[in-house]
């Protein structure tokens, strides 16, 4: 088995795109779509596997009048989350031990029974649920519809609220938990730490223990576990990082569940995104398989927000305030000097939502570039034409681009096949998707092999330890770019080029995330005494929820260019289309 980073990624031979997808646009009743599969299509095989349709690869037959029930009964079941019930049905549930109108600590032995107050309504309900869509679009022309059919039939969809349940399935004395962040580092990760700990306390779990530098820290016999209390995590919010360190890629899952079994954790916290919590989920079926008693809850931890169905991840709010400083710092630089170009590259591999919402937030960007819109650089509607423009009108400028734009978008090891009324042959082998002008090397039958539009740096062939394909720089080939075009047209300009990335990382979060975080952390451990595993907890619509963990990793969540937010964005930096 290999590394938890790979065998744990979702796989398919082939994705089918048929009635199952959210659609966008529809030209005619024939279900043709423009924008709708951007999103869905551009991402990395060797990083998420090949993509999950709206509802798996199931095609729904909209003449079938029946297909609304079929729909949600279909929903319902992806969306059940997995309880320790579902292997051990004779599992007995207890009164909880969560109830904040009982001030006295837990004793150790619980004598007299397990505390609980039935007077108290702090509970949450098991059938409690949150509805996942708001918004009921009347058209599919409406910006940023996502309709399930081409009437965009209102379909209720609901998912299960997060919350301390007044019946819990662990023994707090008999808890072992454990808690371990992998990937990159993030703004609020001591925050959920110090918040599952205070939690699990509160529970009256004595053994908590912190698992070094991510999944790595399972297998490495240099590496001890750190035992953890309330004392131990006090104020460690007030500084970023994460106190247990991070680290990619680790040990296969098979080993990652011996050492569980061997340390004696039936409780795993896991802080991490897309991939961490494919790792998460596979350990969770292995634990399954084994028959053993474990709750596994994941907490998303993206800095880029580029996780599905959720309003926003951890860390995201403070690095769009922290992007902020570097903004300003690059206006105040184009501003003073004689033709000013300022350039500032902000995270995001494969979505640009960090990019787009530090440019709305600042009012200072004319040109936002992100992964999810194409641009030409050079060329009548180019990105360097316009800068030349607002060098003449302004006398300066300033540019925000996310790390993943102008960066080709893989699918050579990933087949994919779509209607015919997608595209319309150009030359043998290429084919245009019909409005969007995108060209694809295909074969006779219409498999997508290879995505050829832009490709400004060229693909390094090079993977990180989690299976990430290693991005070349966009931030300074775009320097250079503009560099040698003004040199090249004989007009002076200063450029000027930012990258505040492992700053803003670094940094604690801020009041909002601080919030999240809480909730988050103390959720996640809601959930774990609930009897659930296999899921991760989220923010949906203002409501805390608990999704499972395979529906939110089936690909990264993406800007949709046809959102209200884009749009306000456009509206902001008054940039033209770049293509």
């Amino acid at each position: 088995m290999g590394s938890v980073s790979h065998a744990a990624m979702i796989s398919s031979s082939k994705l089918s795109y048929g009635g199952g997808i959210s659609y966008n646009k529809y030209k005619n009743p024939q279900l043709r779509t423009s924008v709708v599969s951007l999103r869905n299509w551009r991402a990395s095989s060797r990083n998420l596997g090949v993509l999950a349709a709206q509802i798996g690869n199931k095609e729904i037959d909209f003449s079938d009048p029946d297909w609304k029930t079929k729909y949600q009964r279909d929903f319902e079941s992806r969306f059940n989350i997995p309880h320790i019930t579902d292997v051990f049905p004779d599992a007995d549930p207890i009164p909880s031990t969560f109830c904040l109108k009982m001030r006295t600590p837990v004793m150790e032995d619980f004598a007299g029974g397990y505390p609980s107050d039935e007077e108290w309504h702090g509970y949450i309900n098991n059938s409690d649920r949150v509805l996942l869509k708001v918004i009921h679009y009347s058209s599919p022309t409406s910006a940023g519809a996502e309709c399930i059919d081409p009437n965009c039939t209102w379909v209720e969809q609901w998912v299960h609220r997060a919350g301390p349940r007044e019946k819990i399935y662990f023994k707090p004395e008999e808890v072992k938990a454990a808690i371990v962040t992998c990937g990159g580092l993030c703004p609020g990760l001591n925050d959920v730490i110090r918040q599952i700990v205070i939690t699990l306390e509160i529970y009256g779990v004595k053994k908590i223990v912190g698992i070094p530098f991510g999944y790595r820290g399972f297998s490495d016999e240099g590496l001890s576990e750190m035992p953890l209390s309330r004392k131990v995590v006090q104020n460690v919010h007030l500084s970023g990082g994460s106190l247990l360190g991070v680290s990619r890629g680790g040990p296969s899952v098979s080993d990652i569940v011996d050492s569980m079994e061997e340390r004696g954790i039936n409780m795993l916290f896991v802080l991490g995104g897309n991939g961490t919590h494919a790792g998460a989920n596979a350990i969770h079926d292995e634990c399954r398989r084994r028959r053993m008693r474990v709750a596994v809850v994941g907490v998303p931890k993206t800095i880029d927000n580029d996780i599905l169905m959720m309003d926003k991840t951890f860390g995201f709010d403070t690095a769009v305030e922290e992007a902020q400083r570097a903004i300003n710092s690059a206006y105040i630089e184009a501003h003073s000097a004689y033709h000013g170009i300022g350039i500032v590259k902000l995270m995001g591999r494969n979505s640009g939502f960090i990019a787009m919402h530090a440019s709305l937030a600042s009012g200072q960007i004319d040109i936002c570039l992100i992964p999810e819109v194409p641009f030409h650089l050079h060329g009548p509607l180019g990105v360097l034409r316009h800068l030349k423009f607002l060098i003449e009108t302004k006398g300066s400028a300033v540019l925000c681009v996310a790390e993943g734009a102008g960066q080709v978008w893989p699918f050579d090891e990933t087949e994919v096949e779509f209607p015919k009324f997608f595209v319309e042959k150009r030359e043998e082998k290429v084919f245009v998707l019909v409005e969007l002008g995108v060209e694809f090397i295909v074969d006779r039958k219409g498999a997508l092999n290879m995505f050829m539009m832009q490709n400004f740096l060229g693909r390094t062939n090079a993977t990180d330890a989690s299976g990430n394909t290693v991005l070349g720089d966009f931030g300074v080939h775009i320097q250079q770019e503009t560099k040698k075009y003004f040199k090249e047209i004989g007009v002076h300009a200063d450029v000027k080029y930012i990258d505040p990335t492992y700053m803003i990382r670094a940094c604690r979060a801020n009041a909002s995330d601080g919030i999240l975080c809480t909730v988050l952390g103390q959720n996640a451990v809601h959930g774990a005494f609930a009897g659930y595993s296999g899921i991760t907890v989220g923010i949906c619509n203002t409501h805390y929820v608990y999704f499972p963990i395979p529906e939110v990793i089936s690909y990264p969540r993406a800007v949709d260019p046809n959102s209200r937010m884009w749009h306000r964005c456009l509206t902001s930096t008054g940039q033209p289309d770049f293509v």
